[in-house]
């Protein structure tokens, strides 16, 4: 529910985030109005659709060195490393208070509303029916008490063959890098041509580069000591982002690094020098980012609000107007078409067969005949208005789910389309939604506070 994730949200963020807390209370003006307009259920909310842990996600082709870097990070042999895929799983490594480390199923996660991957199997089977209910053959989580995750969550993810993946995995992946505050996108140097992987770097790549935050995602090629023996290591780089731009990406972080505790023996020392400021320089780079997820982390939160709140009052709540006026100009055609055949059906009935002179005889009969009618008239528009209203919704569910949720909840029988005009049940909501964006620029320019001080003021000592 709700109040439980609230409550569990501000537990944790007065020992990580305190400037975060009163964050929550905004969120939660923000989940009233979404319940009010139909746009999340009583027991759903917008905080769940967050990560309020900062996030770093690791993807990446088959035998790329993932498991390799996360273990270095570590410093910490958390993770089978080797040249063939030896992990078919997500997995989640966050802090853990036991000096030794603890693999738990992915149904620890599934079923935690504190990590990100809370109902992931519901997603799954939206995707690959069955497949969700088996959540344990795609995630599980480890523990290492290690202070490189306290407070945050580093994600291993199985090698990538977009060919091969099946919709459950290629579903996971989308929804970590849409929570990711952090993405390494690591391919396999020793592979030079990147056109034999052709799908696979068109999902990861697509998958990321419209991302509105395109940014958080950089793209790593590993190992490259094994193929700057042979040729130039710019010609290297250069291919792959040449791939790389085939697929639309145009722009990033492109990094090139390798593992030298498993590298041979260079003979050329100058080759060697070169290699390694490259390597030193790049991760030194991605360490930097990895460190500073939990600032990118809390400016995301506040301005996820902002944008959710932007996006109701610009998108949703027009789209959801437009909708219900379709469905009551629906519902207004077929109670008059269903009042006229009615109406035309009891003529037709009294004059060839005075079916109804005993009720048009007297003006008590007359009156019990005119209820009678509107009573049919009024069944059949309860019965139409509700129809409308599922079909109108079931074509939206494609494309809108949470719209279809919200058409449901506002076309109820007693409405009509005269009820959803400009200026009555929506302002209410704008007015509180303009609100909330306020809130959330000053939460940003609070956040603000802790780093810059644009007058150059220096703060007091006490």
């Amino acid at each position: 529910m709700p109040e439980e994730r609230y409550a569990r949200l501000k537990e944790y963020l007065s020992a990580e985030n305190p400037v975060l807390l009163d964050v929550i209370d905004k969120y939660k003006a923000l989940d009233k109005v979404a319940h009010k307009i139909g746009l999340l259920e009583s027991d759903e909310t917008y905080t769940s659709t967050i990560s309020w842990w900062p996030m770093i996600s690791v993807l990446g082709t088959f035998s790329a060195g993932k498991s390799t870097f996360v273990n270095d990070y570590l410093g910490a042999e958390i993770q089978d490393t080797g040249n063939q895929a030896v992990d078919d799983k997500f997995t989640v490594v966050c802090y853990g208070k036991n000096e030794d480390h603890a693999t738990l199923p992915g149904l620890a996660l599934d079923a935690d509303p504190r990590f990100p991957f809370y109902n992931i199997s519901e997603e799954v089977n939206k995707v690959d029916p069955g497949e969700g209910n088996r959540v344990n053959l795609y995630l599980q989580l480890k523990t290492l008490n290690s202070e490189k995750l306290r407070g945050k969550i580093l994600i291993d993810s199985p090698g990538f063959d977009a060919d091969a993946q099946r919709d459950g995995i290629l579903r996971i992946t989308n929804h970590i890098v849409e929570m990711s505050d952090l993405v390494l996108i690591f391919f396999d140097a020793r592979h030079p041509e990147p056109g034999a992987m052709r799908d696979t770097l068109e999902h990861l790549v697509s998958t990321t580069i419209a991302h509105k935050d395109a940014n958080k995602v950089l793209y790593i090629l590993n190992q490259i000591d094994t193929t700057a023996k042979e040729d130039n290591l710019e010609d290297v780089m250069g291919s792959w982002q040449r791939a790389l731009a085939q697929e639309g990406l145009i722009s990033g972080n492109f990094y090139g690094i390798y593992n030298e505790s498993a590298s041979s023996p260079m003979q050329n020392e100058e080759l060697l020098k070169r290699l390694k400021g490259k390597k030193d320089a790049d991760i030194a780079r991605i360490i930097e980012r990895m460190d500073k997820v939990g600032i990118e982390r809390a400016y995301r939160i506040i301005k996820s609000l902002e944008d959710y709140a932007r996006e109701i009052k610009n998108e949703k709540l027009p789209k959801l107007q437009e909708e219900l006026h379709s469905w009551g100009r629906r519902v207004l055609w077929s109670d008059l078409a269903v009042f006229g055949s009615i109406l035309a059906l009891v003529l037709i009935l009294h004059v060839t067969l005075n079916l109804f002179g005993f009720l048009l005889a007297t003006p008590e009969g007359t009156m019990v005949g005119t209820l009678l009618l509107i009573g049919a008239v009024f069944a059949a528009h309860i019965k139409l208005s509700n129809f409308l209203a599922h079909h109108q919704a079931k074509k939206l569910l494609s494309t809108d789910e949470n719209m279809a949720k919200a058409l449901l909840h506002n076309a109820r029988w007693w409405k009509s389309m005269f009820g959803f005009n400009k200026h009555s049940w929506k302002e209410g909501s704008k007015s509180k939604l303009n609100h909330i964006m306020t809130q959330a620029r000053e939460s940003i320019q609070k956040l603000n506070d802790q780093f810059v001080s644009p007058a150059g003021k220096k703060e007091k000592q006490e």
